[in-house]
C-alpha cells in the first residue's frame, strides 16, 4: 500500500483547521441582544442583531447584553419617616438597557450599584415624609425615585422606566393602632349608616302619613261634595216638584175661573162663594177677620130673607 504524500496531509489538516477557526468565530447575535466586542483589550464595536465574524485570537466577545425590559425585585430596606418610624420597604424597578457599551463599562456589577442607588433615594424621600404622608402618597414616592434613579443610571446606559414600592410594612405597634384606628372608622360609619337609615325611614313614615292625610282629607272632600251635589238635586228636585204642584193647582184655578167666566154665575152665586170662603177663613184659626162691605150687604141680605121665610111660615 503506496503511504500518503505528508505535504498533502499537513496542507489537509491545515484547512480543517482553519476552518474550524472560522467556524468557531462565526457568531449569532439573537433578537433584542447586543454583544460588546474588544480587540486586544479595547472596545471595537458593539454587534447587533444577525450574523457576525470576528478576527481569531484578536477580538472577543466582551459582554451580551439583553434589550428587553427587565425586572429587579430587591429586598425589603429599613426606613425612617420624619415622624421618626421605622418601617420596611421593598422596591421593584424595571429598566432597559439602551447602551451596551456604557452598560459594560460604566459601572461594576450593575445590579448591585442599582440596589444600594434604590435604596439610598427611597430612604431619603421617605426621610422627608411623615408615616401617614408615607402610606398614602405611593404614586408621588414612584415617581420621585423613577426620576432620580433614571438620571443616576443614564451614565451606565441604563434606562429606568417604572419603580414601584411592592409592600410598606409598619412596625407591630403602628399596625395594632392602625388596625383599632380602622375599626373605629368603620364602627363610625356603620352608625353614621344606620342614623342615615334612620332617618329615611322616619322620613318615609311621615310621608307616607302625609300622603294619607291628604288622600283622606281629598276623599273626604269629593264626599262632602258629592253629598252636596246630592242634596242639592234632591232640592232641586223637590222645588221642581212644589212648582209643578203650583203650576197645577194655579192652571186648575185658571180652569175654573174660567169654567165660571163661561157659566156667567149671578151676582147671587157669587156672594155665595164669597160666604163660603169666608166661612172657611174664619174657621177658627183667624183671631181678626176684615169682611169686605160687599159681603156684610149679603149678610144683611141673607138675613133678611131668612125673617122673611119665617114670617110667611108663622102666618100659613
Amino acid at each position: 500500500m503506496p503511504f500518503a504524500n505528508p505535504a498533502i496531509t499537513a496542507a489537509g489538516a491545515i484547512i480543517i483547521l482553519l476552518f474550524i477557526i472560522v467556524v468557531c468565530n462565526i457568531k449569532i447575535v439573537s433578537q433584542a441582544q447586543a454583544a460588546v466586542i474588544e480587540r486586544l483589550g479595547a472596545y471595537v464595536k458593539t454587534w447587533q442583531t444577525g450574523l457576525h465574524i470576528k478576527i481569531p485570537f484578536i477580538e472577543r466577545v466582551a459582554k451580551t447584553v439583553s434589550l428587553k425590559e427587565q425586572v429587579v425585585d430587591f429586598a425589603p430596606q429599613p426606613v425612617i419617616t420624619k415622624d421618626n418610624v421605622t418601617m420596611q420597604i421593598d422596591t421593584v424597578v424595571y429598566f432597559q438597557i439602551t447602551d451596551p457599551k456604557l452598560y459594560a463599562y460604566g459601572v461594576d456589577n450593575p445590579m448591585s450599584a442599582i440596589e444600594n442607588l434604590t435604596a439610598t433615594t427611597l430612604r431619603n424621600i421617605i426621610g422627608d415624609l411623615e408615616l401617614d404622608a408615607t402610606l398614602t402618597s405611593r404614586d408621588l414616592i414612584n415617581t420621585k425615585m423613577r426620576s432620580i434613579l433614571d438620571i443616576a443610571t443614564d451614565p451606565w446606559g441604563i434606562k429606568v422606566n417604572r419603580v414601584e414600592l411592592k409592600n410598606i410594612i409598619p412596625p407591630k405597634e403602628i399596625r395594632d393602632a392602625m388596625e383599632k384606628q380602622m375599626k373605629a372608622e368603620r364602627e363610625r360609619r356603620e352608625s353614621i349608616l344606620r342614623a342615615e337609615g334612620d332617618k329615611k325611614s322616619a322620613i318615609l313614615v311621615a310621608e307616607g302619613q302625609k300622603e294619607s292625610v291628604i288622600l283622606t282629607a281629598e276623599a273626604e272632600k269629593q264626599a262632602a261634595i258629592l253629598a252636596a251635589e246630592a242634596e242639592k238635586e234632591v232640592k232641586i228636585r223637590e222645588a221642581e216638584g212644589e212648582a209643578e204642584a203650583i203650576l197645577k193647582v194655579q192652571q186648575a184655578i185658571a180652569e175654573g175661573i174660567k169654567l165660571i167666566n163661561e157659566a156667567n154665575p149671578s151676582e147671587s152665586v157669587i156672594a155665595i162663594k164669597s160666604l163660603e170662603a169666608f166661612k172657611a177663613a174664619a174657621d177658627g184659626k183667624a183671631t181678626k177677620i176684615i169682611i169686605p162691605s160687599q159681603i156684610q150687604s149679603l149678610a144683611g141680605l141673607a138675613t133678611s130673607l131668612k125673617e122673611l121665610t119665617q114670617t110667611d111660615t108663622e102666618t100659613k
